[in-house]
Parts: C-alpha cells; structure tokens; sequence
C-alpha cells in the first residue's frame, strides 16, 4: 500500500511539473476538409446562381419576343383596315397600300431583329464573363488545396532538406506568400546557412513589411553571425509586431550568449512573476 501510494503521489508530481501537453491534436485535416467543403459549396452557389439568372433572362427574351411578334400583328392588322377603308373612299389605289405596309413591316421588323441581336450578344458576353469567374475561383480553389496540402507534408516532414524542396513547391503556387519565405528561411538556419535566410526574410519583408515571423528569423540569423546588436534590433522588431517572439526568444539557444537579448527574456521573467 505504501509503495502504491508513493507511485501514484510521484505520477501526481510529474504531470504537475508539464509545462505542455503531451501531444498535439491532429486538427488540421479537419480544418483543410472544412474548408474545402465551404469551398466547394460556395462554387455550387455561384453555379447555381449563375444558371437561375440565365433562365430569368431566356424567359425575358422569350417574353418580350412574343410580345414584339403580338405587337407586328396588330400593327398589320390596323394597316389593313386602314387601307381597305382608304381603298373605299379612293384616296389611294390598292399597289400603293400594299408598297407601303410592306415598306413599313420590313422596317419594323428590321429594328425589332436589330434589337434583339443586340440584347443576345449582351446576354452572351455576360455568360462568358461568368464563366471565366467560375473558372477562375475553381483554379483557385484547387491551388489552395495544393498549397494546403504541401503545408500538411511539410509540417510532417523530419528532414530540412525536404522541408525546403515542399516550402519552393508552394513558393511556385504562392510567389507572393512571405509565410513560406519565413520558414524557408527557419530551415535555412537549420542547416547552418545565415546569409541564405537573412535574403529570403528580406524578400518576405518587401511583400509584408510587419512580418513578425521574418524579423524574428534575421535576429536568430544575424546572431549565428555573432551581429548581436542588429540581432537585438531585429527581435525588437519582431516584439513590436506580437509579444508571442519574446516567448519564443526565451527558447532559442542561439541568443543565450546575447546580453541585451537575454535582458529581454528576464523582462519576460519579471512580468510573468508579477502577474501570478
């Protein structure tokens, strides 16, 4: 009983002393399924939309097309009345009448067919306008799960080597994601090139000027480089922008040996201490 009790007293310790958890739930696939779930039905509702405001405009046409075809009847039949009463009373002869409706029956029909080839090709540009929207969010619908996906293997990969080859494979999807420049630019440090990670951090800071990830990576760069004051500069930088990198400076071992560095991290200490 004793020996059981001493156990479970030093289990209780140990998971007293985590400062984190165990592991980490795999929620990212839940989110990628999400994501591209709402993806796909907001393309569905555009389709959708798209062919329901297509039939409304095929019925207008078709109505306004037998409501033009009425209007021609009509006007022929007035015509014919009007000649025969005009035949009548002799104010003109019957060729004359008949010249006339037919002048003025090609000159309406004419106008009406101008008109609705004018509305058709109107009707026309607007579906390939849509189309070519349709098919550009669908494109970029499926670059987004590419790039979603080579964030999920990346992620997963052990080796930096392949973790760069995954980051350049999203950088050809994404030129402009200063994200992956960032974490290129981590892997870069890894395998001990600085000079390497300071260009691609100097890259992601000219499409995001306060990327707090890129000034967080110059300053552990630059302090591989024994440069602790522009290391120091930088790690400000990066605290400006969030106070999660002072966290993250307290874990970095590269900038044990940086006085001014390390007097950020006690100021870390300090609050931390003050607020419990």
């Amino acid at each position: 009983m004793q020996a059981e009790t001493a156990s479970d007293t030093s289990a209780e310790e140990k998971v007293s002393a985590l400062d984190k958890p165990l592991y980490n739930p795999f929620i990212e696939r839940y989110i990628i399924d999400e994501l591209k779930q709402l993806r796909i039905e907001q393309q569905n509702l555009r389709v959708e939309y798209t062919k329901e405001i297509t039939d409304r405009q095929l019925h207008v046409a078709e109505i306004a097309a037998t409501y033009a075809t009425d209007t021609v009847t009509y006007f022929f039949y007035l015509i014919a009345a009007t000649s025969s009463a005009l035949l009548l009373v002799g104010w003109t002869s019957l060729r004359d009448i008949r010249s006339n409706i037919q002048g003025h029956a090609e000159t309406k029909i004419s106008q009406l067919i101008i008109d609705y080839e004018s509305r058709l090709n109107e009707l026309e540009r607007g579906l390939i306008s849509k189309s070519a929207v349709i098919k550009k969010n669908q494109q970029e619908i499926e670059t987004t799960n590419e790039v979603q996906a080579f964030w999920l293997k990346a992620g997963q990969e052990s080796s930096w080597e392949q973790k760069i080859k995954l980051y350049d494979q999203i950088l050809e999807l994404r030129p402009d994601s200063a994200e992956a420049l960032t974490y290129k630019a981590d892997a870069a440090l890894e395998l001990d090139n600085p000079q390497w990670a300071i260009a691609l951090c100097n890259k992601a800071l000219e499409i995001e000027a306060d990327n707090g990830h890129a000034f967080f990576q110059l300053a552990c760069a630059f302090s591989d480089l024994q440069a602790d004051h522009i290391a120091y500069e930088y790690l400000l930088r990066a605290i400006d922008v969030s106070e999660e990198y002072r966290r993250q400076a307290k874990e970095e071992e590269r900038f044990e040996k940086n006085p001014e560095i390390m007097q950020l991290v006690m100021q870390l200490k300090a609050s931390t201490s003050t607020t419990e």
